[in-house]
């Protein structure tokens, strides 16, 4: 070109470079190219308008793929985008391989990107030529240490040989990436397939069962431990002209078998087929070989853990049992979730045992550790159990049996591997629901009643097995109503996600309230899987317990329940439990039984009064009798309007009766409390010992007018017998108690207790002395439920006597039973004022919104001047 002639065009200038320009709008969805860019698409040399459709078609898939990524990261970094694309004809094949550099853009206005660009051919060296010794051009984004790197992370968190080979079959090597992989093994004497990708099911059949002999490549890898690279067709037909036929369907064009050896052994052998001739440079060699060692020890580890699963599966198969078919009236439901490391096996176990009696026994506990040594020792532990109970044995003689069994094979001379284990063991009557329950040391087991309230019973319990061989296990004994469920669980559902036994409680219990039910109950297979998703899930690893490390462990969980079948669900909510003379412990908790029972209870404030009377009362018991106290409570009504009544009884004869503590006194203040903080109360004399009660009121529920029934439905009277009710009697003057109803009886002046009944008795002026009854015997004290006003307490007992805290044969106003009496602190016939059951209804002898001092008086006669009244005034009163 001479000085001062014009530059020629740049498209000549480009067509004289063999150089393409194309330019793509992915907003228009076109790519535009002209005549040479055309001619390397394989189109005709020619300018023309793509869609991005038909110009995907002409490129290989994985190319595609690399130009949509290269783009946004040159945009964003500000530099050219360099990509190495594979242009494909209509059967598949490779044309020819070029080079494409741009410069892209992205418009934010229309979100799109525009790109305008260079093709240009790149020569692919021929095999054994000096070109394809050099090093070959890889991929702009990544050289071959950064590809190294990520194929080694991807093998290595590959879990299993299917996950292995799925990582190896998506690695795009740098440059070059083969479209099929195989995987060979090595069993015994011949060559088997592990695993392959790229190929339809069937096609390797023939390679497979495969002797070592064969002249195959893979099998020659095996014996030698040294790589095979086939460049050519016509290099595998030479080389190995004995297996080229098989081989020849699949149409490749480069081959390389290269061996997978761990710790100097050779397990298999690895090929990577290429649809297009590659010349296994140094550098694609050294790549190859890097990615089949790391396949090798990805292998490795697939089976060993493979293997592993195997064997703790197999374990876990003969160790846990299956639940026995299914009991008529019973529902059984269990889960068992192993440890989340190790070999996913430990020393938590379950087991139903079908009793000769014709019940059936739950056994469900843990044996220290998570190892092999605590898995073998639950194997030997569950069959010892099975082997006791099934010989006829109780609940205390199974665990008996089995402490000293446990302690047997522990304790050697050396002491090396001292084990425990915890264990509860419960016996289970389908016919009447009747279950008698040991613990060595196992958390309480869990029942949810029929109205979804969830309450921890307590039971009775020693040490955990293997600690003391001669350890007793006594027992607790209840029965499950209909429509509840018993929940036995390992500590490990309590604990994992990081909880403590509280907060761990804490959240079971919420499940556990939450889970619907039906008429027929709650299905106990989505409540098993509940709890377990509830404690083993995601959510479990964000909600922490205060006090305790984050630990996972195995859980165990058994659920036993009784369906409804019809039976009207109980309205009231009800709870026993008994406190010996030897456990004052259990004090701390009849505390939490009764607050578990008022979870739902309006008033925060009462149900701290009702705990700290409860306490008050079971602790009078232990300290001043030498009996046990029975604690029975129960809720009843419908939530925001229900009555508490709770009832301690014990054997003792000693009525409790007020006292004036001094100043600095540290007792005596019992009955004060009740009388402070409850809406009403009182004490029952009984054949043989006594009860106090005291009933609360839940905010919404009225106590006295015209809701008086409430609190004689609560004392086991018939609606309308609570003093102050529209049934009731009257109180008339400064009376405290009165007894009315269909007796007609009345109260007059500033008398103290009056009963009235069909014998029409009635009480005079300031007597405080009642006359009733056909014999019109007058007692003193007037006292009627143990309480009187100004009266004393009488505690002998009257074989006659009108009024008497003691039995009475046919007295009218009496606090103990009688048998004709009208007005009765028991149970009574006719019933006219009676603290029990009246058939006719009469009025509590509890509260009268007129009374004086209701418990003004002594319960046990503390005021003297009470006790000796005028003769004269109680002739006058009779």
């Amino acid at each position: 070109m001479r000085t001062g002639e014009p530059l020629p065009s740049v498209g000549d200038v480009l067509a004289a470079l063999a150089t393409g320009l194309w330019h793509w709008d992915t907003a228009a969805q076109l790519v535009t190219v002209d005549a040479e860019a055309a001619r390397l698409l394989g189109l005709p040399a020619e300018p023309t308008t793509l869609t991005e459709v038909q110009t995907r078609a002409r490129l290989h898939p994985e190319d595609w793929n690399e130009i949509t990524g290269v783009i946004p990261l040159a945009v964003d970094e500000g530099t050219l985008a360099e990509v190495r694309i594979r242009i494909m004809d209509e059967q598949g094949n490779v044309l020819r391989v070029v080079r494409s550099r741009s410069k892209p853009s992205f418009d934010p206005e229309r979100r799109a990107y525009e790109l305008i660009g260079t093709l240009q051919e790149v020569t692919e060296p021929t095999p054994g030529t000096r070109a394809a010794r050099s090093a070959v051009t890889g991929d702009w984004r990544r050289s071959r240490e950064a590809f190294l790197l990520d194929a080694g992370r991807a093998l290595a968190e590959a879990q299993s040989t299917a996950e292995v080979l799925r990582v190896a079959g998506g690695l795009s090597m740098p440059g070059f990436s083969p479209d099929g992989l195989v995987v060979f093994g090595v069993e015994g004497d011949r060559l088997t397939i592990t695993g392959e990708h790229g190929h339809q099911p069937g096609d390797m059949n023939p390679f497979s069962d495969m002797p070592l002999t064969t002249h195959y490549p893979a099998a020659e890898v095996v014996r030698t431990g040294r790589a095979v690279y086939l460049s050519s067709p016509a290099e595998y037909k030479e080389r190995y002209p004995a297996t080229w036929p098989l081989a020849q369907p699949f149409g490749r064009r480069s081959w390389a078998f290269l061996p997978l050896t761990v710790a100097g052994r050779t397990m298999g052998a690895w090929m990577a087929g290429f649809a297009y001739p590659v010349a296994f440079t140094p550098d694609e060699r050294a790549v190859l070989a890097t990615v089949a060692r790391m396949l090798a020890q990805a292998l490795s580890r697939a089976e060993a853990t493979e293997s592993e699963r195997e064997l703790t599966e197999g374990l876990q198969r003969s160790m846990l049992p299956s639940l026995l078919p299914e009991i008529p009236g019973i529902q059984v439901a269990a889960r068992y979730i192993p440890t989340g490391g190790g070999l996913q096996v430990g020393g938590d176990w379950y087991d139903m045992i079908p009793l000769p009696s014709g019940r059936f026994a739950l056994a469900l506990g843990d044996v220290q550790g998570h190892d092999v040594r605590a898995a073998g020792l639950m194997g030997q532990l569950r069959i010892a159990l099975r082997a006791y109970a099934s010989e006829g044995h109780r609940p205390d003689a199974v665990l008996s049996r089995a402490a000293r069994f446990l302690h047997g094979i522990t304790h050697d001379d050396q002491m090396t591997d001292i084990r425990f284990a915890t264990c509860v063991y419960v016996e289970a009557d389908p016919a009447t629901g009747m279950l008698e329950i040991a613990r060595a040391g196992h958390p309480d087991p869990a029942i949810r009643m029929a109205d979804g309230t969830v309450m921890m019973r307590p039971t009775a319990g020693g040490v955990p097995l293997g600690v003391d061989p001669d350890a007793d296990y006594p027992t607790t004994r209840f029965a499950l109503q209909p429509g509840e469920t018993l929940m036995l669980c390992t500590d490990g559902l309590i604990e994992t996600g990081g909880h403590d036994l509280d907060s761990g409680w804490h959240r079971l219990r919420a499940i556990l309230e939450a889970h619907p039910g039906d008429d027929d109950g709650v299905d106990l297979e989505s409540l098993a899987d509940a709890l377990v998703q509830g404690v083993h899930g995601p959510s479990s690893h964000h909600t922490t317990g205060p006090l305790a490390d984050r630990r996972e462990d195995d859980i165990a969980l058994v659920l036993l329940g009784r369906p409804l079948d019809g039976a009207i669900r109980p309205a009231i909510r009800r709870t026993l439990l008994s406190v010996a003379q030897d456990e004052p412990d259990r004090i701390a908790e009849a505390r939490r039984h009764l607050r578990e029972l008022l979870h739902d209870w309006a008033s925060p404030e009462q149900i701290d009064s009702a705990v700290l009377l409860v306490s008050e009362m079971v602790t009078n018991v232990l300290v001043h009798t030498d009996t046990d106290a029975l604690l029975l409570a129960e809720v009843t009504g419908e939530t925001g309007a229900r009555g508490l009544r709770v009832e301690v009884t014990d054997a003792g004869d000693d009525l409790p009766h007020r006292r004036r503590p001094g100043e600095l006194a540290s007792s005596g203040r019992g009955l004060m409390l009740i009388e402070l903080l409850a809406d009403a109360w009182g004490v029952n004399p009984r054949g043989e010992g006594k009860s106090i009660w005291f009933e609360l009121y839940e905010p919404g529920a009225a106590s006295g007018g015209a809701s008086g029934g409430a609190a004689g439905g609560l004392s086991g009277g018939d609606p309308g017998d609570a003093a102050g009710g529209d049934s009731g009697g009257s109180a008339g003057g400064d009376s405290g108690v009165a007894a009315g109803g269909d007796s007609g009886g009345s109260a007059g002046g500033d008398s103290g207790v009056a009963a009235g009944g069909d014998s029409g008795g009635s009480a005079g002026a300031d007597s405080g002395v009642a006359a009733g009854g056909d014999s019109g015997d007058a007692a003193v004290g007037g006292a009627v439920d143990g309480r009187a006003p100004e009266g004393g307490a009488s505690e002998r007992r009257s074989p006659e006597g009108g009024a008497s805290a003691g039995p009475s044969a046919e007295g009218d106003a009496s606090a103990g039973p009688s048998a004709e009496g009208d007005a009765s602190a028991g149970p009574s016939a006719e019933g006219g004022a009676s603290a029990g059951r009246s058939a006719e209804g009469g009025a509590l002898a509890g509260d009268a919104p007129g009374g004086g001092e209701l418990a003004g008086g002594a319960l046990e006669g503390e005021a003297a001047e009470a006790a000796e009244l005028d003769a004269d005034e109680s002739e006058g009163a009779a």
